[in-house]
């Protein structure tokens, strides 16, 4: 059976809670679409998080890697296009600040997700869940892992998939914040296993 790496990170900054560590959790050692499910959390920390994830990538040996990531003010499930190779943004949980740094400096500027993006928005779509292709990851810890495990893909193992979705806050993190948009945690949980699903 083939082997899918899905990734979630602890929480950061001022999100006491982070969905993608539950969902991954859930989801570790499932069968989806074919795919054995390996599920790992990533710490957000820009000095280990690329290195973590290149770790998790050699131990498993996945056919896919699919990266998640909370985007906090989204309200749709959003795969993304790209990752470039820049670090910036705020402080990490440990207190890093990187300023224009390069993830990797024999690196290309930038990768493309190699995972069926259009398929996944579609399926979401048809499904009743919103969702739409977004073209920037950031510069923060969610770009800089999908950087690192596209650029592993493209010079070590061109065979892998790889690539990223951010998925909105849940329901107890908005509670929290007051503003934010937020999905139920069976939505998004369900709206990744639709986004596996069409891995086939």
């Amino acid at each position: 059976m083939k082997k899918l790496l899905l990734t979630g990170f602890e929480p950061f900054l001022s999100f006491t809670v982070n969905p993608t560590m539950r969902i991954v959790e859930e989801l570790n050692g499932l069968e989806i679409g074919g795919y054995q499910v390996l599920s790992r959390v990533l710490p957000v920390d820009f000095a280990v998080s690329g290195a973590k994830i290149l770790t998790h990538i050699e131990d498993v040996k996945p056919d896919v890697v699919i990266s998640l990531g909370l985007a906090g003010g989204r309200y749709k499930i959003t795969p993304e296009r790209i990752a470039i190779n820049v670090k910036d943004g705020a402080a990490d949980n440990e207190g890093n600040i990187p300023v224009d740094e390069t993830i990797n400096i024999e690196g290309e500027p930038g990768y493309f997700s190699t995972l069926p993006i259009r398929q996944m928005v579609n399926k979401l779509v048809e499904e009743g869940f919103p969702a739409e292709i977004s073209n920037t990851a950031g510069t923060y810890l969610c770009n800089n892992v999908m950087y690192e495990a596209l650029h592993y893909a493209k010079t070590v193992n061109p065979s892998m998939k790889a690539g990223f979705i951010h998925i909105p806050a849940s329901h107890e993190l908005a509670i929290q914040h007051g503003k934010i948009p937020s999905w139920s945690h069976a939505d998004l949980k369900k709206s990744v296993e639709i986004c596996i699903g069409e891995l086939v």
